[in-house]
């Protein structure tokens, strides 16, 4: 075992549920590891992670680190049992090994008995206490962004590019750093995942900071409540998508042959800074009926002798 004269650990490798290579990565987890970490930072104690290959690949990994390199294994949150922890006691027997911020379960378990100390957040017979994320060190807001794409629209036969947009635009998204939310216009009164009525879509549409979407009510919908749209019409030359964009006169549009990244993180800047304004004033001009629509129009149609016709 390792330490340093002063009986400190000469390094520690924080370990979890996020390590293990079918394990997962919960956000309450890492922010309980970043939790350790910076108490650890703050007593100036040597460590390392381990992540899981299937959640950050590039990282280190249990694979890759050699036991003997370290004096302590730290078992950060989530519950203590089952053989994946048990094998951390195995490979690491010369280790101190502290779990730290965990659910017991059976307390007679191997996964649990291995731990030289355990620090539970809740065990039987015991008072439980915060869990480590609670005093997680605060993060900065990301932006929030509902995402509504569609897969159908049959009817525009081979002009039809909405698998390619959906595609290249998820995969773009999936490196921005933001907090993505799919939606769907579509509403049901049997299934709670979707909106039963156009006024809880539009509570959520009000709260988001941006809408990335290729479906003409997307557009319409989170502009008029002035919620800023990164519009994609997912039609080869362009349709109603893009059409309905100059309607309100709405620049942020991008037309299936249009999609890169380049493009794309333009309007995305766009609407994340000036585009706030514009589609407030977008909603504005919705709410004072500053010109006739099909409505309007069916009115005076119906008010005609030709509709009578």
């Amino acid at each position: 075992m390792h330490t340093t004269e002063s009986g400190r650990p000469e390094r520690v490798l924080l370990t979890g549920w996020f390590s293990f290579r079918d394990g997962e990565a919960t956000a309450g987890d890492v922010l309980a590891l970043h939790r350790v970490q910076e108490v650890l930072r703050r007593a100036r104690i040597p460590h390392d992670v381990v992540w899981s290959p299937g959640f950050l690949p590039d990282a280190r990994h249990l694979d890759d680190v050699r036991p003997g390199d370290y004096s302590h294994l730290v078992f950060v949150c989530g519950p203590l049992h089952g053989p994946q922890v048990e094998e951390l006691h195995r490979r690491f027997a010369h280790c101190v090994r502290i779990a730290v911020g965990t659910s017991v379960i059976d307390p007679e378990e191997a996964a649990v008995t291995g731990f030289h100390r355990v620090l539970a957040r809740d065990a039987p017979g015991s008072e439980p206490s915060e869990d480590l994320a609670a005093r997680a060190p605060a993060v900065p807001a990301r932006p929030v962004v509902g995402v509504i794409l569609t897969h159908g629209q049959q009817e525009y036969g081979p002009r039809r590019r909405h698998e390619q947009v959906a595609d290249r635009v998820t995969r773009w998204l999936a490196g921005k750093d933001c907090a993505r939310l799919e939606l769907e216009t579509r509403l049901d009164t049997r299934d709670w995942h979707l909106s039963a009525t156009p006024a809880q879509l539009q509570s959520v549409l009000a709260r988001l900071d941006l809408v990335v979407t290729d479906r003409l009510h997307g557009l319409v919908l989170a502009l008029r409540v002035g919620t800023p749209v990164l519009a994609v019409d997912p039609v080869l030359g362009g349709a109603k998508v893009a059409a309905q964009a100059r309607a309100c006169d709405w620049p942020a549009l991008l037309t299936a042959g249009q999609l890169d990244a380049r493009r794309l993180d333009r309007w995305w800047h766009w609407c994340l800074t000036s585009g706030r304004v514009a589609a407030r004033q977008v909603r504005e001009a919705f709410r004072e009926d500053r010109a006739p629509d099909g409505a309007d129009r069916l009115v005076e149609v119906l008010s005609s002798r030709a509709g009578a016709g």
